[in-house]
């Protein structure tokens, strides 16, 4: 009961794998794979716990700036003789490294498409939900719950209309991106007009559930002829745009009569 004990701790642990004989160990171990002709200085050692330590050693591989090699290596409780787990190759701070791999899905961006080309749209698709469930929007429905019911079942049953129309969550996606983009309030362009889209008789209204907020431009003299603008939206090719006074060309000078000079219309 009375025989002292020591706690062995973390530093002692990794003792023997710190110790000048892990790391010529290590370095002899990384030689062996990668050859002495690109090792270069120990450049120091990390405590992974439980007696296990990883050492670096400079690159001098070409086309490998800033990279190091790591060596793991272990000492086992009792023992002192030194096993090295692993041998690879890491970026430090100022390796030059390849960016994060990004899904081609993720990369496609609008105007990426060529003729010929193909995106297929995802079964599970947040964008989109079956026709049957909700209607098209661009169909005039019936009021009457009933009759709108008795519209989807019919149009399931003979496959008419599309087969897929925007969910609730596509036509907000497709809002804010509108609304946010070149075509919303946001811009200097929209912001310097002289009045709103909304009252442009330019402006042709939409249809369905995104017809309160957007319309299709038809100025064929507007930077946004053909492309769906908000409502508040707006641009200097108004239809009700006026010049300014100070804007307007200076006015003609009343006509002078010359009675000073003979003419060809005084000889007659």
């Amino acid at each position: 009961m009375g025989e002292n004990r020591r706690v062995m701790t973390t530093e002692d642990a990794t003792a023997p794998a710190r110790s000048a004989a892990a790391v010529e160990a290590a370095r002899a171990a990384l030689v062996e794979q990668v050859g002495a002709d690109v090792v270069a200085d120990h450049a120091g050692a990390i405590d992974e716990g439980d007696g296990v330590v990883t050492h670096y050693f400079g690159c001098t591989q070409a086309g490998y700036p800033g990279w190091r090699w790591a060596v793991t290596v272990a000492v086992a409780p009792g023992q002192e003789r030194v096993t090295v787990d692993e041998v690879v190759l890491l970026p430090g701070d100022d390796a030059i490294i390849a960016p994060a791999w990004v899904p081609w899905r993720e990369r496609i961006r609008p105007g990426d498409l060529s003729p010929g080309d193909v995106l297929p749209v995802e079964e599970d698709d947040p964008r989109l939900v079956p026709a049957y469930l909700t209607g098209d929007p661009g169909d005039e429905l019936p009021e009457d719950a009933n009759e709108r019911r008795q519209v989807k079942e019919v149009s399931e049953e003979l496959g008419l209309g599309r087969v897929r129309v925007l969910s609730v969550e596509g036509r907000e996606l497709a809002a804010q991106r509108w609304y946010d983009g070149d075509q919303g309030p946001g811009i200097p362009l929209a912001q310097s007009a002289p009045a709103k889209c909304w009252s442009c008789g330019f402006l042709v209204r939409l249809a369905g559930p995104l017809a309160d907020s957007f319309g299709v431009c038809a100025n064929e003299y507007a930077n946004d002829d053909g492309r769906v603008v908000a409502f508040l939206h707006g641009c200097g090719a108004h239809s009700d745009a006026q010049l300014r006074r100070k804007q307007l060309p200076p006015p003609l000078p009343d006509p002078v009569f010359d009675t000073l000079s003979e003419d060809d219309f005084e000889t007659f």
